[in-house]
């Protein structure tokens, strides 16, 4: 019989416990060679058919932000109602987590994905009928409790199918994707314009799309992983409180960037067409460089290079003000994009290095509960600090966030 101490099987017996491991115990086990040449293999049908679920439901969602906003704007609602209504989606994400590992074990993960594909195009096609601010709230909201199992599903059915160590490119490679497709859905305003319903049908279009491509690849999708100790989402919170606090990092990053940059750049004088230019090159590092951070992980590790896309978050704060006004802006935006966005990739590399199990499923719920949290703080939080102190409240304040996980993870070295 085997022995549970025996280091090169703690990672499994650890998972069925429902209860970490540290990364580096993981890859001294690849190292090693424990990994038979069957595991290396890539289930390319199965992975395509989820990293295209998860795209096309992007596309969807990237659209509906901008798109619901130009409404409202067109209507004449504050600026405040508009921003609460767009946290009404976030919040649906928050307030749903929980419930998903439970939901994935008794109706099973395919079902839960098709069936929430079709209640959001449901939703989105009364959004497009009611065309009212306050209809809207309830609507935005559900649209977040409807595409949040989806999210934790997808994450859970690649991390589960992935070769270990392959790991690090599939999840950059999933990452870079799913951005690619955030930015995509914006795009497609340019061709439909925003009036009336051609823009939403492209959006209804796409969420029934997502159940069709999870119905077609159904054969080749795995179970969702059923073994170890049902694991809740606050149990999970204090497995993993770094590797959360990690994604609501990214989660506060990529929103405050988005929402609060072009206030940043009119104060500094720069034109709103140089300001969409900026963050549009943020996005594109944010979808490019994700692949080659899975790749270096790889090779150097997730927690080195977490650490290393922590430290360059805090030297892209640093240089931001004296840099705003050179050409040195746009190479300094595309790796902050990256490596701000790579803190998600690595967080998503080291769950799958840890957990498996129902734990895995509580850990990606746990993952989408915390990113709605930071995307619902961050913005808020950075907006009071640049009317007390001034525009230069972002870079200080996205700084003082760097600072803090970059103290948390090397504490975390230390120790051992």
């Amino acid at each position: 019989m085997n022995d549970p101490s025996t280091p090169a099987l703690a990672p499994y017996h650890a998972a069925r416990a429902g209860t970490s491991v540290e990364p580096s115990d993981v890859s001294d086990r690849h190292l090693h060679g424990t990994t038979s040449p069957r595991a290396d293999r890539i289930p390319w049908a199965a992975m395509a058919g989820i990293i295209a679920t998860v795209t096309v439901f992007a596309v969807a969602q990237g659209l509906t932000y901008p798109l619901l906003s130009f409404i409202l704007e067109r209507q004449g609602t504050t600026s405040g109602l508009i921003g609460l209504s767009a946290a009404m989606t976030p919040l649906g994400f928050i307030l749903s987590a929980p419930f998903i590992p439970a939901l994935s074990r008794r109706v099973g993960g395919a079902r839960l994905a098709i069936l929430c594909s079709s209640l959001a195009a449901l939703t989105l096609m009364t959004i497009a009928w009611a065309q009212d601010v306050w209809a809207w709230m309830p609507l935005r909201f559900l649209l977040g409790v409807f595409a949040n199992p989806l999210y934790v599903i997808s994450e859970t059915w690649l991390i589960s199918i992935t070769p270990a160590p392959r790991r690090g490119r599939i999840m950059g490679l999933y990452s870079s994707v799913v951005s690619g497709g955030f930015a995509i859905g914006p795009l497609s305003l340019w061709l439909t314009g925003t009036e009336s319903w051609p823009p939403f049908v492209i959006g209804i279009a796409a969420f029934l799309l997502c159940g069709l491509i999870v119905f077609a690849v159904l054969p080749r999708l795995p179970d969702m992983p059923g073994e170890g100790e049902a694991t809740s989402v606050g149990r999970f919170s204090a497995l993993a409180p770094l590797l959360l606090f990690a994604v609501f990092t990214a989660a506060a990053f990529e929103q405050i960037l988005l929402s609060l940059f072009a206030v940043y750049g009119a104060a500094l004088g720069s034109a709103e067409e140089r300001i969409a230019s900026l963050i549009t090159c943020f996005i594109a590092g944010n979808a490019v460089l994700q692949i080659l951070l899975g790749r270096l992980a790889e090779r150097f590790g997730s927690t080195r290079m977490m650490l290393f896309c922590v430290l360059a978050c805090l030297a892209s704060c640093l240089l931001l003000p004296s840099a705003f006004n050179s050409w040195l802006i746009w190479p300094l935006l595309f790796v902050w994009g990256g490596v701000s966005f790579g803190i998600y990739t690595l967080s998503l590399i080291q769950l799958g290095e840890r957990f498996t199990g129902q734990a895995l499923i509580a850990g990606n719920a746990a993952f989408a509960l915390v990113w709605g949290i930071g995307g619902i703080v961050g913005s808020p939080a950075t907006g009071l600090a640049m009317q007390l102190i001034g525009h230069q409240g972002l870079p200080l304040s996205l700084g003082l966030l760097s600072c803090v996980l970059a103290a948390l993870l090397l504490a975390r070295r230390w120790r051992g």
